[in-house]
């Protein structure tokens, strides 16, 4: 029996602030957007089987948009619009925030 995939991750809604323009009256604003984060989980569940261990493997963490609505925070227009230009699937990755020890930070793009 394969193990479901939401096995391989936690779970959990996030707001994070995103600057977006109304598409009506043009006004820049910062909204609090709703997003489903899933991340991978350290470790494998027991009960699972070669071809989970190789999805496991494959899988990376991820954030899903919520929102795709929004309302304008300008008094006079309030109208909502559908959010464009923001991805709605966005992977995390956990190695990119990790440097190599060795990175001269003086010459990092001098090479």
């Amino acid at each position: 029996m394969a193990i479901d995939e939401r096995e391989f991750f936690d779970e959990r809604q996030e707001t994070r602030k995103h600057t977006l323009n109304c598409p009506h009256c043009r006004q820049a604003a910062e909204y609090e957007l709703m997003w489903l984060v899933r991340r991978k989980k350290r470790q494998l569940p027991s009960r699972a089987d070669e071809r989970d261990r190789a999805k496991f493997e494959k899988a990376r963490s991820y954030m899903v948009r919520r929102d795709d609505l929004a309302g304008c925070k300008n008094v006079r227009c309030r109208k909502r619009f559908e959010i464009t230009g923001l991805q709605s699937v966005v992977f995390l990755d956990e190695a990119a925030n990790a440097r190599p020890a060795d990175v001269d930070d003086d010459n990092f793009g001098n090479r």
